[in-house]
């Protein structure tokens, strides 16, 4: 009866009190509490919460990257990541730092900036206690003293610290160019001064 009503029967996390309508939705949610993440990666052995996060990292190991952009061509591994790619065309950036007047695409993005004007650094090393603004920045970080690189080219075996240079690492192999030389107009594989 209450799909007819439009009542809904919400459920609601006991420690923070955050509403639910779908009891699978506030037991993911707990996990955010509880530090649990069943679901491990066999390649690197990172975990995540949902099923669907481990599902959207497998892709930095696979290379698969299903989205494409109309308007570029740009291809990614993530929905959200190729929307918010959409805005670089549009222009639209929705989040203003109310210091500096400066906009950016993402709030996160605000967010990580504003820390520019705070110089917090909330994310420090456990070993070294070098700090950093961004959680993935400090995450980097730590494969140096781990020396892990979980990101391997599928056809040399190759293996590297960052997926970005994974991704530079494959195009030695396609012979693709990102990069143009603004004075001789030749293709390179990076930027290099």
């Amino acid at each position: 009866m209450r799909t007819h009503t439009g009542e809904k029967n919400y459920i609601f996390c006991e420690t923070c009190g955050k509403s639910f309508i779908q009891p699978s939705d506030l037991e993911k949610h707990r996990r955010t509490h509880t530090g649990e993440r069943p679901y491990i990666c066999e390649i690197c052995g990172k975990s995540f919460i949902q099923s669907s996060s481990l599902e959207m990292h497998m892709r930095t190991h696979t290379g698969e990257r299903p989205y494409t952009c109309e308007i570029c061509g740009k291809i990614s591994a993530r929905s959200y990541t190729m929307k918010i790619h959409m805005r670089t065309h549009t222009g639209e950036k929705l989040y203003i730092c109310e210091i500096c007047g400066k906009s950016f695409v993402q709030s996160s993005d605000l967010e990580k900036h504003r820390r520019t004007h705070t110089g917090e650094r909330p994310y420090i090393c456990e070993i070294c206690d070098k700090s950093f603004i961004q959680s993935s920045d400090l995450e980097k970080h730590r494969r140096t003293h781990t020396d892990e690189r979980p990101y391997i080219c599928e056809i040399c075996g190759k293996s590297f610290i960052q997926s970005s240079d994974l991704e530079k690492h494959r195009r030695t192999h396609t012979g693709e160019s990102s990069c143009i030389c603004e004075i001789c107009a030749k293709f390179f594989l990076d930027y290099t001064l």
